[in-house]
């Protein structure tokens, strides 16, 4: 019985920590720097990462320049 817990917390510290990477990478890419992405992303876990992809990018962000671009 344990081991079943703990393979599924193991899943979920996957994904808890998946999210944060998500999110860190989002927020860089949009301008905002990655630190913010991470609080958010460790803080709110999934609703982080829906966060910053619906978040508006910095006009000089990498974000920003490729929509333009394409």
């Amino acid at each position: 019985m344990l081991a079943v817990i703990g393979e599924s917390a193991l899943y979920l510290l996957y994904g808890w920590l998946l999210s944060a990477i998500v999110a860190s990478y989002l927020s860089g890419k949009k301008g905002y720097g990655e630190r913010v992405g991470l609080a958010s992303g460790l803080l709110l876990t999934v609703i982080g990462v829906l966060i910053w992809l619906v978040m508006p990018s910095k006009p000089t962000s990498d974000w920003g320049r490729r929509k333009r671009a394409g």
